[in-house]
């Protein structure tokens, strides 16, 4: 909405994107933590949700700005159409490309972040099961049995090539230029 509007709304509502952005992540799932007391799985996604539209944010306001100033969206505007007829209708479908690429390339990094915490013990709690926390307690028999530290660390590797080949792979399939 703020790339089609455009003025002030714009303004505002990517000065907020810019003020989340600017808080380092690690401190931000922190800070989450504490506030939620728990810690554990809903800490981590509300964590890891409240930080990764931002990407996806920017993403969808660049379509948009290029996107709004298409001829199907003009000619909508002769038409009469409204704003919100024109997004549902035009913009909206043309931009869900890359939002699922996007999205597609933000699960490893958001794979690799709740191991990293669960690791340092600020994810999951000990009943669940994490790759993290297996890491963790796979430091303490590292010299009997290193392949306890392979099996998880080797499943967070597996798990964040395997989407960003897949985002990849979108990435081509959605990219018009490819198809040519």
């Amino acid at each position: 909405f703020a790339g089609y509007k455009g003025g002030n709304v714009d303004t505002v509502m990517m000065r907020i994107v810019d003020i989340i952005s600017s808080i380092p992540l690690t401190m931000y799932v922190i800070l989450i933590m504490v506030l939620f007391d728990n810690g554990g799985l809903t800490s981590i996604i509300i964590a890891l949700g409240s930080v990764y539209w931002v990407d996806m944010a920017r993403v969808v306001r660049g379509e948009m700005l290029s996107l709004k100033k298409q001829e199907y969206v003009s000619a909508a505007q002769t038409m009469g159409s409204g704003t919100w007829y024109i997004l549902r209708r035009h913009l909206i479908p043309n931009t869900l490309g890359p939002i699922i690429v996007t999205a597609t390339m933000q699960i490893p990094s958001a794979i690799f972040t709740e191991a990293f915490m669960s690791f340092i013990g600020l994810g999951v709690s000990v009943p669940m099961a994490s790759l993290g926390t297996m890491c963790n307690d796979a430091l303490e028999t590292l010299q009997i049995a290193p392949y306890q530290l392979a099996f998880p660390a080797g499943t967070i590797c597996l798990a964040m090539f395997a989407f960003n080949f897949i985002g990849d792979g979108l990435r081509d399939a959605f990219d018009p230029q490819m198809r040519k």
